[in-house]
C-alpha cells in the first residue's frame, strides 16, 4: 500500500466520530436555566463526561409517571364509570415502574441526584400501591378471621396501615416539594398537588376504617382530582423537556426558580468554603 494511501486512511480515522462519545440530542454545553429545565435538578459539577454521552432520561421517567397517575387519577374519581383499579393493575408493575427505574440508573450514572431520587421513590411508591390492587396475594384478606377478602378491605386494621403509609410518603413528599423550589415552578406544582393528594387519600382510608363511607368517597374523588392536577402538569413539563431535546423552536415556561438561589454550579468543597 503506498504511503500516500496510508495517510489518507489515517486522515479519515482521526476525522470520523467515535462511537462512544457521540454527544446526544441534549450533549451540549448548556446554561444553568436551560440544564434545570432538561434534567429538572440544578447544574452541578459532575465527573466525566456522561451527561455528553447519553441520552437525557428524565422524559423516560415522566412518561411513565404520568401514564400511571392519570390513569390512577381518573379510576379514583370514578371517570366512566370506573369503580376498579384490578383492570389495569399492570401499571403500577410495568408502566409505571419499569420507565422510572431505567429513568433512575441513568441518572444516576449521569450523576443528576435529584431526578434520580425523584423516579426512584415513585417507582417504589407504584410498586408498593400495585401489591394491594393483585387479590391473589392476600394481603386483605389476612385481616378477616375468615380469610375473605372482601371483608378484610374493609376492616380497621386493614385501611388504617394504608391510611398511615400514605401519611408517612406525605410527609416526604412534602421534603421533597420544599427542594422543587430549587428548580422551577411547575415541578414545585406537581409536588405541591401530589402531596396534598397524599394526604387526602390517607385521610380516606381513616375515614373508611371509621365506617364513614361517603366522607371517603368524596376525600377518594378530591385526592383522585389533585391526582389529575399532577398529570396535566406533568404532560406539559415532559413535553417541554422533549420540546427542547428535539430542538422545537417554541419556548416554553416553566417558571424558573433558580436564579433565586445561590449558584449551584459549584462543587461542595467550594460551597462549604463560601457558607
Amino acid at each position: 500500500m503506498s504511503n500516500s494511501r496510508v495517510e489518507e486512511i489515517r486522515e479519515y480515522d482521526m476525522e470520523k466520530p467515535n462511537l462512544t462519545h457521540v454527544q446526544s440530542v441534549g450533549g451540549m454545553t448548556i446554561s444553568p436555566e436551560l440544564f434545570e429545565k432538561l434534567y429538572l435538578t440544578p447544574k452541578t459539577p459532575t465527573a466525566g463526561d456522561f451527561r455528553k454521552r447519553f441520552a437525557n432520561p428524565t422524559p423516560l421517567g415522566f412518561v411513565g409517571f404520568v401514564i400511571t397517575d392519570a390513569t390512577f387519577a381518573m379510576i379514583l374519581m370514578g371517570w366512566g364509570g370506573a369503580n376498579s383499579l384490578s383492570g389495569v393493575a399492570g401499571m403500577f408493575f410495568f408502566t409505571g415502574p419499569v420507565l422510572l427505574l431505567l429513568s433512575t440508573i441513568f441518572e444516576w450514572v449521569q450523576g443528576n441526584f435529584f431526578p434520580m431520587m425523584v423516579c426512584g421513590i415513585f417507582a417504589v411508591f407504584w410498586l408498593s400501591f400495585g401489591v394491594l390492587q393483585v387479590p391473589s396475594w392476600g394481603l386483605a384478606a389476612a385481616y378477616s378471621a375468615t380469610g375473605n377478602s372482601a371483608e378484610g378491605a374493609a376492616s380497621v386494621g386493614y385501611n388504617a396501615a394504608i391510611a398511615l403509609y400514605l401519611l408517612a410518603w406525605g410527609f416526604a413528599l412534602l421534603t421533597f416539594f420544599i427542594f422543587t423550589l430549587k428548580t422551577n415552578a411547575v415541578f414545585a406544582v406537581i409536588f405541591g398537588f401530589v402531596t396534598t393528594a397524599s394526604f387526602i387519600l390517607s385521610a380516606a382510608y381513616w375515614r373508611v376504617a371509621m365506617g364513614d363511607y361517603v366522607m371517603a368517597m368524596a376525600l377518594q374523588k378530591a385526592g383522585g382530582a389533585c391526582l389529575f392536577v399532577v398529570a396535566m402538569f406533568g404532560w406539559y413539563i415532559t413535553f417541554v423537556m422533549m420540546a427542547a431535546e428535539m430542538r422545537l423552536t417554541t419556548k416554553l415556561p416553566v417558571g424558573d426558580l433558580s436564579h433565586f438561589w445561590p449558584a449551584t454550579d459549584v462543587t461542595l468543597n467550594e460551597m462549604e468554603k463560601n457558607a
